[in-house]
């Protein structure tokens, strides 16, 4: 028994939740956001400078076995190592921070993430999420209508870790609409373009599929997939008695930010009795604007379709979604687990959503959204894309002006490609190749920007970097600056490097 007045055995350790939670979170959510300010204030960039090792040992103090988990604890924990947490990052709310498809979040929806986390509620289970699992069913409802599937109130979807899951179990959900033994003796194919993401050849791998299940379609030179090369592919499996399981059409290939011809596509796919697959974990956001949604006219015509709104949604990572045309699409996943979803359970009204995801315990991603989609609506999200779009264009501009920069290509959504030209002197495929990727590598050493780096094509000559522009509060003048950098260091590389032998 605990005596009444009997001091806190548990200190440092109030809850959250409950009528009381608030009460305990306050002071702690003060000290975190200080400890936030602290920390990027000396980070000063976008970037720690410095590269790895100057990174790993500024942590290192913090992180030794004996700091981390004393015996007794450290009430000074949360400040230090949240300031740790800034310091160190790489920001994406700075403007010097175009990398990657990774946004600056939303304050309204990471406070909506802080109170999701307080609550702390499991999708597995009505009784774990009672209000949560409409929040869900709700804003799945939404986006099937955003995307154009015919039926709504017909669809359904789940909120997932982001595209590589969506793409997983879009996959899965096509491969499980076989009958075992053709899946199980290597027949079925899986059709995509050239520019498809990764995930899609190691979710096939991950689902069983042969090495040569996943078959690349043709791409043209703006990065679209090539519907008659579709076609000629889906009769040539047939013809070699294989069994086409799915075509993937891309909306927002990650570097080009090319969107396949989804009517044109999904033709083929219908006229093949194939089902398709739209991985627009990118481009799918574009739907929020009236100025880029005809970009993916057709994403209705899919079966299945992946979003990813930590990208053109500006939520904190994780939310993605993966909307199904048909509710009955999921029965591959139904499981029945007396102590979540009893079947008299179901039948009383107590919804499940057990039977759509590939975990079990699931947070309440789609609290976020539906906050950020009630505060801005879909012109404030649309002002947040046109506003992105237009950078993409201004950086492109900026970049085909400066004699010392190639623009690969003219940006579709907002990303921008191109490459430093070394002197002539020292020109060739080989030495541009390596002074775009040292040139990369040095500002990030000095914690001055990050730039992405892809390549286009295989051999020399083919690395690019690569402008990700997702910070809608980003200005011209900012872009001005991140260019003067990236030629600033494309001329100190080149200085820097050694001239090889020959020039291939």
């Amino acid at each position: 028994m605990i005596a009444p007045g009997t001091p806190d055995p548990l200190p440092g350790a109030a809850l959250a939740g409950g009528v009381a939670g608030p009460d305990a979170l306050e002071p702690l959510v003060s000290e975190a956001l200080a400890a936030l300010r602290q920390g990027a204030g000396h980070r000063g960039g976008p970037l720690p400078p410095g590269g790895p090792a100057a990174v790993a040992d500024g942590m290192r103090a913090l992180l030794e076995p004996s700091e981390l988990f004393p015996e007794q604890g450290d009430p000074s924990a949360l400040g230090r190592l949240v300031e740790a947490l800034a310091a160190t990052a790489a920001d994406p709310a700075d403007p010097a921070c175009a990398a990657h498809l990774h946004v600056p979040p939303l304050a309204v929806a990471v406070a909506a993430e802080l109170a999701t986390a307080a609550v702390n509620p499991s999708l597995d289970s009505w009784d774990q999420a009672p209000g949560s699992t409409s929040v869900e069913l709700a804003v799945i409802r939404v986006l099937a209508g955003l995307v154009g599937l015919p039926r709504p109130e017909a669809a359904a979807g789940v909120l997932t870790s982001g595209g590589t899951e969506s793409n997983l179990m879009a996959l899965l959900l096509a491969r499980d609409s076989f009958p075992r033994e053709q899946f199980t003796s290597g027949r079925l194919t899986v059709h995509c373009s050239q520019a498809a993401h990764f995930s899609i050849a190691r979710g096939a791998a991950l689902l069983g599929l042969d090495r040569d299940a996943v078959v690349p379609v043709q791409t043209g030179p703006d990065g679209r997939m090539d519907p008659r090369v579709l076609d000629w592919a889906l009769t040539d499996a047939r013809a070699a008695g294989r069994v086409p399981m799915c075509v993937v059409a891309t909306a927002g290939t990650t570097d080009l930010g090319a969107v396949d011809p989804l009517p044109a596509v999904a033709a083929v796919a219908r006229r093949h009795r194939v089902r398709l697959h739209v991985d627009a974990a990118y481009g799918g956001g574009a739907l929020f604007s009236r100025r880029l949604a005809p970009l993916l006219d057709g994403l209705g015509e899919a079966d299945t379709i992946g979003l990813d709104l930590h990208k053109l949604g500006w939520q904190p990572i994780a939310a993605g979604v993966l909307l199904v045309r048909e509710a009955a699409m999921f029965a591959p996943l139904e499981q029945r687990a007396a102590y979540l979803n009893p079947e008299d359970d179901e039948e009383a009204g107590y919804t499940s959503l057990l039977g759509r995801s590939l975990r079990t315990t699931r947070r309440v991603d789609a609290f976020k959204i539906a906050v950020t989609l009630r505060t801005l609506g879909r012109a404030g999200l649309g002002a947040l894309v046109d506003r992105c779009h237009d950078l993409a264009g201004y950086a492109a501009q900026r970049i085909a002006a400066e004699p010392r920069l190639e623009l690969t290509v003219e940006p579709v959504l907002t990303t921008v490609l191109f490459r430093y030209l070394p002197s002539q002197g020292i020109a060739g495929p080989v030495v541009a190749d390596r002074v775009n990727a040292a040139l990369r590598r040095r500002l990030l050493e000095q914690g001055s920007a990050v730039v992405g780096r892809t390549e286009l094509g295989r051999g020399p000559g083919s690395v690019r970097l690569k402008l990700t522009l997702l910070n809608p509060r980003t200005t011209t003048a900012d872009l001005d600056r991140l260019i003067a950098l990236v030629l600033a260091a494309g001329a100190a590389a080149e200085d820097a490097i050694e001239q090889p032998e020959t020039n291939t």
